[in-house]
């Protein structure tokens, strides 16, 4: 494993799995908030978290609503007390990612640029398919520099799926 997942897996309280559109997605919380989301097959999968399922947790509960509103197009933005465990690079660029408005992408270039990281490209793209929280830190949104479909944790195809859900423009 890695130390952001053996980070999350120590810290974690409570876990719950729910159904998406999607596939079955894993959320897990701390005691500072939601630290996990994982589709299931998802490369950086943490897999067996030891935490209690705890589907009625306040926390991991509305995580769920708001991820159903958004699989809705209900909502395109989370409003979930985040708890991510990473690198400050890894931290620099998730926040980048909570910048990018539903609807729109980004180039991993144009996020490397504005974090003064230009030659970072790889770091920039690591720390992108790290993201521990899948959907709700929108790394969906990250797309190669000319607008194709690169890498994603989850699959290209729930990406695909996602941006287009999303109604973003995006080359096939």
């Amino acid at each position: 494993m890695n130390t952001t997942t053996d980070s999350i897996r120590a810290a974690c309280t409570a876990q719950a799995t729910i159904a998406t559109p999607l596939g079955p997605l894993l959320l897990a919380r701390t005691a500072r908030g939601l630290a996990g989301a994982w589709f299931e097959g998802q490369k950086h999968h943490p897999g067996p978290l030891g935490a209690p399922q705890r589907p009625n947790d306040e926390l991991l509960r509305e995580a769920a609503d708001q991820l159903h509103a958004y699989f809705a197009g209900e909502r395109d933005s989370f409003e979930l007390p985040l708890d991510l465990h990473g690198t400050p690079f890894q931290h620099a660029v998730w926040q980048a990612l909570l910048a990018i408005p539903g609807g729109r992408t980004r180039s991993y270039g144009e996020i490397a640029h504005a974090l003064d990281a230009a030659s970072a490209l790889r770091a920039v793209g690591g720390a992108v398919g790290r993201n521990p929280v899948s959907v709700i830190v929108p790394c969906h949104r990250v797309v190669g520099s000319d607008g194709s479909m690169t890498g994603y944790a989850g699959g290209v195809e729930r990406k695909r799926a996602l941006l287009t859900l999303e109604r973003a423009p995006a080359a096939a």
